[in-house]
């Protein structure tokens, strides 16, 4: 999920010993997160017994055998009885939430005790005071995550995440193709347009708002603004006009050669990486870099299909889990928050045998045996050589992009 869907994600360090040795300042904050906090243990004891309630998305029967992992190790470890309420948007769950508020339903009284979530969704829950006290920094296991290499932990879609939620884990924009086909792939939107015009028809992206084509046209609009630091401000109606001006421009030039001329587009990723494994389309996209060599290892892709992500960077973010300002398990809430950050969850989610979704912690800070847990042999479909990840854009830019692009071109 990176929506936003694609997270996240949005998106910590081995503290004040190794923090010294290297002669580095740390924030304030971080200072205060690096001592484990005091309460801790009476949170473990307070969650033990505890229901929660983890409303995620569950489109993935992968991500829902991991949860169903997860059940199972809360429960021995801890106590704690984890319960997958499966989602298909979690709009929907902010918007449960939301009428709670409404309702006068106080702490204790909600439905909802944790929730997948990034983008636009925190952006909202934020806004309107629908998430509980920050909680993040002060989780035992945050101290391994990587804020300075992903700095996207601890600002989501260019809005500081300030503690309210807690990374899970990283996504960025890939692309993935039968290197018999496309044996030199396009390394930027530029590029992609010649291939277009080479060949034409073999190109294309979903539909907006599938969060995936609205990466793609964020991804456009990164490489095509005047002035790509606006980009990570509030939207205003003049900025929104000055900067996206570049990109109907080239999504003008772009259409006409895409697939069925763009004047259809297929309604998600899935659907593109189908019609790309059937040899109707070149190229398709993702937002998990490990999306390829799971379904190579699932054997429904080819092994020599290769990923890649653009040269100069694709966009990234992470996805989190947040709590609302209502969740009536919220000490167990934070231990299931803890747990889904811990080296041994990291590690299975990362592994594409089970989930294949890249890790926020730095691997590198971890003890030898927790370490040892990421050390796998690269697989087929990989990608080979990771970009920089380009900040989304702010969250607020999302609607009004989404909306131009259906006036413009459905």
């Amino acid at each position: 999920m990176h929506r936003s869907s694609h997270a996240l994600s949005r998106r910590h360090w081995l503290l004040a010993a190794g923090a010294t040795a290297a002669h580095i300042t740390l924030p304030a904050w971080a200072q205060a997160s690096s001592q484990v906090s005091a309460t801790w243990p009476d949170i473990e004891q307070a969650a033990r017994g505890q229901t929660v309630h983890f409303n995620a998305w569950a489109g993935s029967e992968r991500i829902n055998a991991y949860l169903q992992w997860a059940v199972a190790e809360l429960k021995a470890s801890h106590g704690v009885t984890l319960v997958h309420v499966k989602v298909s948007d979690a709009a929907d769950v902010v918007k449960r939430v939301r009428a709670e508020k409404t309702a006068g339903r106080g702490a204790g009284q909600g439905t909802v005790d944790l929730i997948w979530i990034n983008g636009e969704n925190f952006a909202a829950m934020k806004r309107e005071g629908l998430l509980g006290a920050p909680f993040a920094q002060d989780l035992p296991h945050f101290r391994y995550v990587d804020t300075v290499g992903k700095p996207t932990t601890l600002s989501d879609f260019s809005i500081p995440t300030d503690g309210l939620e807690a990374p899970w884990g990283m996504a960025q924009l890939t692309f993935f193709a039968d290197e018999k086909r496309l044996p030199r792939p396009p390394q930027s939107m530029a590029e992609l347009l010649d291939l277009a015009r080479r060949q034409p028809g073999r190109v294309t992206y979903p539909r907006l708002p599938d969060f995936h084509g609205t990466t793609f046209v964020k991804q456009a609009l990164l490489e095509t603004a005047p002035d790509p630091a606006a980009l990570g401000r509030p939207y205003t109606p003049e900025a929104f006009a000055t900067q996206t001006a570049p990109l109907w421009r080239f999504l003008d030039s772009l259409h006409p050669l895409l697939w069925r001329n763009g004047r259809q587009f297929p309604q998600n990723a899935a659907a593109i990486r189908q019609m790309m494994a059937d040899g109707e389309l070149l190229m398709a996209l993702t937002f998990n870099p490990n999306e390829a060599a799971n379904e190579i290892a699932a054997r429904r892709l080819s092994p020599t299909v290769q990923s890649w992500q653009f040269k100069k960077g694709s966009i990234g973010n992470t996805h989190f889990v947040a709590i609302p300002y209502n969740a009536p398990a919220r000490a167990g809430a934070q231990v299931v928050a803890n747990f889904l950050l811990s080296p041994q969850a990291q590690a299975r989610k990362a592994d594409i045998a089970h989930w294949g979704d890249p890790t926020v912690l730095d691997v590198g800070r971890l003890p030898p045996a927790e370490r040892a847990l990421f050390q796998t042999a690269a697989q087929p479909g990989q990608v080979r050589v990771t970009a920089p990840a380009l900040p989304e854009p702010h969250a607020s830019w999302v609607e009004p992009l989404e909306q131009a692009w259906t006036r413009r071109f459905v």
